[in-house]
């Protein structure tokens, strides 16, 4: 039993090769169909990217069900994403091309059609988005940023200090308008007893 547990039909070079090629098609795949893939925005996305996992297991352990086998996987995976992740952040300028751009999807509270398209998001998605950062409406957003790595950055507006002012003012004059309402109330009653 332990045996057939640990031993291998394979050899270890192509044990370790299989994880290496696999692992680079797919981090080229992922930047080629954009940083939506990463985003996860809609149970379609998320249904792709539970799937590959599955669609490329054989492709990456073969037929082999040795453990092995799995540890060598495992390890070549691991240590193929620490050795790029090393070589990457050695060098700043290739990173930023395998990586991509930022898309700015709010400008100062007007969606970016082009944009939107771009990403294949809908305004809705979008919306579902700034929802999640406690925003109700686009014209609440500063920016909005989908970055290469699939997350979004939401700012928003911030009140200019005339408009602080402006509402400072307001709140004053309720609370006088309220105060001089229960002064009128009370005269209105007659005089304390």
């Amino acid at each position: 039993m332990l045996d057939s547990m640990f031993q291998m039909p394979l050899p270890w070079m192509e044990k370790i090769l299989r994880p290496v090629i696999v692992y680079l098609f797919l981090v080229l795949f992922l930047r080629l169909f954009g940083k939506r893939e990463l985003a996860q925005l809609n149970p379609f996305d998320l249904v792709v990217l539970l799937s590959l996992s599955n669609t490329v297991q054989n492709a990456i352990i073969g037929n082999d069900n040795s453990v092995t086998g799995g540890v060598i996987g495992a390890f070549s995976l691991l240590a193929i994403n620490w050795m790029l992740t090393r070589v990457l952040f050695k060098m700043p300028k290739v990173d930023a091309a395998l990586e991509g751009t930022k898309t700015v999807l709010i400008h100062h509270g007007v969606v970016d059609a082009a944009a939107l398209q771009k990403e294949t998001m809908s305004e809705r998605e979008l919306l579902s988005v700034i929802h999640k950062q406690g925003l109700n409406d686009f014209s609440e957003v500063e920016t909005c940023v989908l970055e290469p790595n699939g997350s979004f950055y939401v700012e928003s507006m911030k009140p200019t200090p005339e408009e602080m002012h402006l509402g400072a003012l307001k709140e004053a004059v309720e609370v006088l308008t309220r105060e001089v309402r229960e002064m009128r109330v009370q005269l209105a009653s007659g005089p304390a007893q």
